[in-house]
This record gives structure tokens, C-alpha cells and sequence, in this order.
């Protein structure tokens, strides 16, 4: 991973981050829910981030992994790094 592929997922990350806040209240959520799947959101990429970081793992990092490890958070990451393997 390049300096470029960093920077450009860690913004695909906070740009993920931000629209799901938006989108929850835009939905009428509670903040408490809403501030809920930001950490899970955050969580989840930084630790999609950190596998990435282990040979042999290639999770990539798009809405859809932003998407179910802000839903799900750690097993979600869990379950991507596993369907990771497989595919």
C-alpha cells in the first residue's frame, strides 16, 4: 500500500462516516444511534484498515465494508475478513 492508497482510504472512510450521520438523521434517528454507528463505522475501517496491513489479507475498503462494519461493527469486520478468504 502506497502513501496515496492511505490517504485515499482513510478519506473514503470519513466521507462514509459523515454521509451515514447524515442519512440517520436525515432518517429522524437519535443522536445517541446516530453517534452509535459513527464509532462502529470508525471501528470497523480502522481495523479493516490494520488487516490490510497483514500479507495475505485484502479486504477492500468501500461503502459496502464501511456499510456493514458500521452496522455490525467487529463481527461485521470479522464476517468480511472471513467472505474475504473465500472469495
Amino acid at each position: 500500500m502506497t502513501i496515496g492508497d492511505i490517504l485515499q482510504a482513510i478519506l473514503l472512510g470519513v466521507v462514509a462516516i459523515v454521509l451515514l450521520a447524515i442519512f440517520l438523521k436525515l432518517l429522524k434517528f437519535s443522536v445517541k444511534t446516530i453517534l452509535k454507528f459513527v464509532i462502529n463505522a470508525a471501528i470497523g475501517l480502522v481495523l479493516i484498515f490494520l488487516l490490510n496491513l497483514i500479507p495475505g489479507v485484502a479486504i477492500p475498503v468501500t461503502w459496502w465494508s464501511g456499510l456493514v462494519s458500521g452496522l455490525f461493527g467487529v463481527p461485521g469486520v470479522i464476517v468480511l475478513l472471513i467472505v474475504s478468504f473465500f472469495l
